[in-house]
């Protein structure tokens, strides 16, 4: 093939052309990520059950749902809370890959089976099924600078102006307001109810009665009398509109024409629907909203979409107001690729000078550099084929890639030029006889890594879809470069190659050339000493497999490495019972912190009381923590570095347990970096005994040097105040059950009655009792309940009061009991050790039935570690078979494989060095090893082989080979290592996954190069004493 496209150079550059064409509509079109869709599909089941408690939900809700959630396909696992909010809610977790339509359509199915079997309330109330996401992609926030507006006017205008369009933005997947709009709030006073003869429940229904839509009908309807000239709408009372409406609803006609009005027993306003949650961006008041992604959504685009609608909306704010993003994952999406095609230029720009340095002519260097855009264009043209986007996992491939694709255009300009300088030939005819020689070589290369990276596209789950973009990116290249060095290099050769370059032993390559050429007669001296002597050498060999056992066993495992994304979450939980008060105060002191004492690092914070990761409730908060750009943060303002300090300094609050947190690598897979796991009570256990087993195990992990902080997620038992009704008393007061629960729900819970129009839209009316009918335990004695006789009964003379302690929170994992615990390992410590001392911990401690069951980032640094020595063997086998069959030999591809450990050695030696984590980047880096290991194999190989056919003895052909490929060996390794060399030194966005993969692969390439042109002679020799002894003639000098 090399020689038509020698005589056509056309037809080599028309091939070309159309290659990079296809490429740069490819770039053009291709969308661009972080990372590709790598956390699992999951699909979330929201209930509400207003007033029950956190046991009743587990029972009558979660329970029911999670019984009927049978038979899905592909489902992973199953976790669910129950709170005694009223909440219940069910997260399915499908594996990796399940379409996230088809698994929510299964769900919903399964849910119609469940939903005849849920209370009546509950199912009055509606239960959602939709396709959700772990983590936020930004929180969005409403100030107001003029202090014209507090947080419930700015919630208000909110959700009545922004949050149903942003919802329906393309990519947005769900949304949570941090506040609440504008709701008719009715505050029932007991004592005025009873002096005018009335309950709660009766102020219900004179509401609902007269607060209605009437419709009408019209004059002269059809079917109409003869001659009928009239035809209008007829309009009556509709939805009241305002408070002095509301006021003026009769309950009462009295006998001597006297009205009771609402206003006489009630105080009625425009409120919020719920005080849940309170907001505060930079300690200001405020209301937020946070934006989850679309599973398989883009989340660069949704990002722009979200700000240029915000944008869009900004115009039309009330004065005063404006947006802010507090909360934004998006720019480190953004720089993170930068800072990678920065790196990709860097690569390029340091191979050039390299193989100018060995090549010494610019028409030379030219040809394999012409080489780099064709490849990279090519494969972006893979990837849009593949359903790629350019992300970082396929960015850093193409870095990778690029010291690889030169490497062939490089074996054959350099052997071109071997061949003009030592048999005389003119560029044309030493094309052709070089392409002759090589292009076994060449086919063998790209066979050997291809071979590498081909299992790592078949695997499954999350692991598998990074192992999939570095596989197909690499791959594509490889084979890419070997087209291009058959078809464009060879045309370039003869074309642009001279027979003479000058004297090289003069000018500033002189210097260069003679050491290089003293350097190649020592190398080849030690290979025939080597050679001579295989047992001294092969004893330094075991030591080197010994070592690789070694440092495999030393070296901590991990998933992906812990990013500055330059964001936080501060994570604040006060003792069960605390008030929205306190935890406000708490709240006041983290922001100041960041805000004073954290300058020079943190640009806002952005803080809710009410809502938290961990669980919500008045004891909760969240502070999401916002950093400067990294242009102006050194090392000592990165995120781990400002969390270090944040801990140390909220660790002097008593009131509170205080968090910094720095986000996981991949925000789909959960909120929090570290471990994360449940601890379940798989013997049937008590809460009781599960709650005595979980503070153990967080006393345990708090006391272990290995971990930094362990913290419990979810709500937290507390003091609950239990009535206890007589029933029989009731009943013989004629008292209903109906009217006890209506009391109840109404004066306490709240109730819903129905709707009232504000400013053209519709919102809701609620009923309660006032605040100061409501704070204590004695209040319950204010009320009464009317019986069947009408008359008004005390709620004491048939109920009694006692305070017990319980659940405030239930979780269940896989239909399981079970309580979450989150926290990271000390500085130095992988999570991979860490999770070793949980387990440890664990077993050695708690008794029998209670099982530790990773979730999330924790589940899936678990299976990657599982699936890791199955990659390697099968990568390693596949190499082994692609050798055979290009040497149609099962002996020779040993001399290539033994080769490999000592690559191996140098990687682990890498990552052991710069403090990384045997993590899925470092096995990428580790294969990328392993290729180049029998890349640099292959050309000794290749030679000594063809030597030795042709009848050389086996010292001298395996002497002569390693001498004629040492200068190509090292100068595409150089080149490699220099074009990985920036990935090694980057900082900033994204630094520590380019610096993790890079210390791998450089310290495998060097170790790789220079012990492995050692080693490799003498495997091949070894090899061919004991299998093809009896082809050779008598070898004298063995």
């Amino acid at each position: 093939m090399a020689r038509f496209f020698i005589d056509r150079p056309v037809f080599a550059w028309v091939v070309s052309i159309l290659i990079m064409g296809v490429g740069i509509l490819s770039v053009l079109t291709l969308p661009v990520a972080q990372y590709p869709q790598i956390a699992p599909p999951s699909v979330q089941v929201r209930a509400t059950y207003p007033g029950a408690s956190a046991q009743t939900v587990a029972n009558t809700v979660t329970q029911v749902i999670e019984q009927n959630m049978t038979g899905l396909d592909g489902l992973r696992y199953i976790s669910s809370s129950s709170t005694s909010a009223g909440s219940s809610s069910i997260t399915l977790t499908f594996e990796t890959g399940t379409d996230a339509d088809i698994a929510q359509v299964q769900v919903q199915n399964k849910l119609s089976q469940a939903t005849p079997l849920l209370p009546e309330t509950v199912q009055r109330q509606g239960v959602q099924v939709q396709k959700s996401s772990a983590g936020f992609l930004m929180v969005v926030a409403l100030i107001a600078e003029s202090g014209d507006y507090d947080d419930t006017d700015l919630a208000d205008y909110m959700v009545s102006n922004l949050v149903d369009d942003l919802s329906r933005i393309e990519g947005v997947g769900s949304t949570q307001v941090f506040g609440a709009e504008y709701a008719m709030r009715v505050w029932l006073d007991p004592s005025r109810l009873s002096a005018y003869d009335m309950t709660a429940s009766d102020v219900v229904a004179k509401i609902s009665e007269q607060n209605t839509q009437i419709s009408a009908g019209s004059f002269g309807g059809l079917p109409a009398v003869d001659g009928q000239q009239l035809n209008a709408t007829i309009t009556a009372q509709s939805l009241l509109r305002t408070p002095e409406d509301f006021k003026q609803i009769v309950l009462r006609a009295e006998t001597n024409g006297g009205l009771v009005l609402l206003d006489d027993v009630a105080r009625v306003e425009i409120g919020a629907a719920n005080y849940a949650t309170e907001s505060r961006f930079n300690q200001r008041p405020s209301a937020g909203m946070a934006i989850s992604l679309a599973p398989g959504a883009n989340s660069l685009e949704t990002a722009e979409a979200v700000r240029e609608r915000l944008d869009e909306f900004a115009q039309f704010f009330p004065e005063g107001v404006e947006y802010v993003i507090p909360y934004d994952t998006t720019p480190f999406v953004e720089i993170s690729i930068e800072e990678v095609v920065k790196t990709l230029i860097e690569a390029i720009v340091l191979v050039f000078l390299v193989m100018y340095l060995f090549l010494q002519n610019f028409r030379a260097t030219l040809i394999p550099t012409l080489a780099v855009p064709v490849v990279i264009l090519g494969t972006f043209g893979v990837l849009a084929a593949a359903g790629f986007t350019i992300n970082t996992l396929t960015m850093l491939a193409m870095v990778l890639a690029i010291g690889l694709l030169v490497d062939d255009a490089i074996v054959v300009v350099e052997n071109v030029e071997r061949i003009m300088e030592e048999e005389g030939l003119g560029p044309r005819e030493a094309t052709k006889k070089s392409m002759g020689q090589i292009t076994g070589a060449l086919i063998g290369i790209a066979m050997v890594l291809s071979a590498v990276f081909v299992p790592m596209a078949f695997f499954p789950g999350s692991t598998g879809v990074i192992y999939k973009q570095f596989s197909i990116t690499i791959v594509s290249a490889m084979a890419l470069s070997v087209v291009v060095a058959l078809t464009l290099t060879p045309a370039l050769c003869a074309i642009l190659l001279k027979p003479t370059h000058g004297d090289k032993r003069k000018g500033m390559f002189g210097w260069f050339n003679r050491g290089f050429d003293a350097t190649l007669g020592g190398y080849a001296r030690s290979v025939g000493y080597l050679v001579k002597r295989p047992f001294r050498t092969f004893l330094v060999y075991v030591g080197i497999g010994v070592a690789v056992v070694f440092l495999f066993m030393r070296t901590p495992t991990g998933f992906l490495p812990e990013e500055d994304q330059g964001l936080l979450f501060t994570l604040i939980s006060l003792p069960t019972g605390a008030t929205a008060e306190r935890t406000l105060d708490v709240l006041e002191q983290v922001e100041t912190h960041f805000m004073q004492n954290e300058e020079s690092a943190v640009a806002s914070t952005f803080g809710v009381v009410g809502f938290s990761f961990a669980g919500q409730g008045q004891n909760n908060a969240l502070a999401f923590v916002r950093l400067k750009d990294w242009k102006e943060r050194g090392p000592q303002d990165s995120a781990q570095a400002v969390a270090g300090r944040a801990f140390g300094a909220f660790s002097q609050i008593t009131d509170a347990q205080v968090f910094p947190i720095v986000p996981p690598s991949v925000p789909e897979l959960g909120n929090a970096s570290g471990f994360d796991f449940y601890l379940q009570a798989r013997n049937n256990q008590s809460h009781e005994a599960l709650v005595e087993a979980r503070n153990q195990v967080l006393g345990l992990l708090n006391q272990s040097p290995m971990i930094a902080s362990a913290r419990p997620s979810g709500l937290e038992d507390a003091a609950q105040f239990n009535i206890d009704i007589d029933w029989r008393k009731a009943g013989a007061m004629g008292v209903s059950a109906e009217t006890v629960g209506n009391l109840l729900s109404i004066a306490w819970a709240g109730r819903y009655v129905n709707d009232f129009v504000d400013e053209g839209r519709v919102k809701r009316v609620y009923v309660q009792a006032d605040a100061p009918a409501r704070m204590q335990p004695g209040d319950l004695d204010l009320w009464r309940v009317r019986n069947a006789t009408g008359d008004l009964v005390p709620f004491s003379n048939f109920a009694t009061t006692d305070w017990t302690y319980g659940p405030q929170g239930l979780n269940r994992y896989n239909g399981v009991p079970s309580m979450q615990i989150q926290g990271s390992p000390v500085e130095g410590v992988a999570s991979g050790e860490a999770m070793d001392e949980i387990l440890r911990l664990v077993d050695e401690n708690l008794p029998e039935g209670f099982e530790v069951a990773w979730t999330g980032l924790s589940l899936e640094e678990v299976e990657s570690g599982s699936q890791a020595p199955l990659l390697y063997a099968l990568s390693l086998a596949a190499v082994f078979l692609s050798l055979a069959a290009l040497y149609e030999s099962w002996a020779i591809p040993f001399a290539v494989m033994l080769a490999m450990p000592i690559g191996v050695l140098g990687a682990l030696l890498g990552a052991w060095l710069g403090g990384y984590e045997n993590g899925v980047f470092f096995q990428v880096g580790l294969l990328t090893v392993i290729g180049l290991t029998g890349k640099n194999a292959i050309l000794i190989v290749e030679f000594a082989r063809e030597r030795m056919d042709a009848g050389e003895p086996i010292r001298e052909a395996v002497v002569e080979a390693a001498r004629q490929r040492f200068r190509p060996i090292v100068m595409t390794s150089m080149a490699f290592s220099l074009g990985v060399v920036p990935l090694v030194l980057s900082s900033g966005a994204g630094a520590a996954g380019r610096n993790a993969i890079g210390s791998g692969v450089l310290g495998g390439t060097l170790s790789a190069t220079a012990l492995g042109v050692f080693f490799v002679p003498l495997f091949f020799a070894l090899i061919a004493r004991m299998f093809f002894r009896s082809r050779q003639p008598a070898d004298a000098s063995a």
